[in-house]
């Protein structure tokens, strides 16, 4: 295989799904970037019943712009709800989430596909936490909490994971298509660690970049979110049915 050092090298391949809950603000500046990247088959945004204009601007960015899939939530779910219906549309051979801010580059798409492409993964997660490239410095107990759900997520699952709750995380659409997601918000992320793990699948991590947001800047997860997780990584490792 050629060496892939940026999207440029990769031939169309990739659905994208982005959901999207009041991000007027930022959705026009990501979606003109991840149609931008060559691997971008088919973009699939799921708006999560926004009440900010976000909707009404999705609409106006689709007109004539096929590899858009619009998709519209009456009742605002979350986050794992959106990446649900998103993952049902999802027609190209691999299959990525895009947050509808700014914290992750879509030009690091060749990160994550390099594995898969290649023949030696089935899913790759992103990593904030190895490598040496660019992240905004912020929230200290945020990172914290992240390394201690990922180290409950590792002792449960038996996967070595640096950064459980990273948002790039990549599938063969085979294996995302045939998991069934029950969790609502952010407990998608250790819901789909699980069920991955359990499926005895090839998972590789790269480095990412990252440029996280404040609150006042939109940031959306709590610390009620940590808790959920807890919940779920006991919940989806060892309760029988889930």
């Amino acid at each position: 295989m050629t060496e892939i050092k940026s999207n440029a090298d990769i031939e169309p391949c990739l659905s994208v799904v982005m959901p999207v809950y009041n991000e007027a603000a930022t959705v026009a500046d990501v979606i003109k970037t991840v149609l931008a990247q060559r691997p971008v088959q088919q973009l699939i945004i799921v708006d999560d019943c926004s009440r900010d204009g976000t909707w009404v601007k999705l609409q106006s960015i689709a007109q004539g712009e096929p590899r858009i899939k619009l998709v519209h939530h009456e009742v605002n779910q979350g986050k794992g709800a959106a990446l649900r219906t998103g993952f049902t549309h999802a027609t190209s051979p691999v299959v990525i989430i895009q947050d509808a801010d700014l914290e992750y580059d879509p030009s690091e798409y060749f990160r994550l596909l390099v594995p898969i492409l290649s023949g030696k993964a089935d899913v790759v997660f992103g990593s904030r936490f190895i490598g040496s490239d660019a992240h905004r410095v912020l929230y200290y107990w945020h990172s914290v909490g992240n390394k201690v759900l990922t180290t409950f997520s590792n002792m449960a699952t038996g996967v070595n994971l640096t950064d459980m709750e990273v948002c790039y995380k990549t599938f063969r659409r085979e294996i995302i298509q045939k998991i069934s997601i029950q969790e609502n918000r952010f407990g998608f992320e250790p819901e789909i660690t699980a069920k991955v793990a359990r499926l005895k699948v090839r998972i590789y991590e790269v480095a990412i970049s990252y440029n996280g947001r404040t609150y006042a800047e939109g940031k959306k997860i709590g610390w009620r979110d940590g808790f959920r997780a807890l919940w779920c990584i006991f919940k989806y490792n060892f309760l029988r049915g889930s």
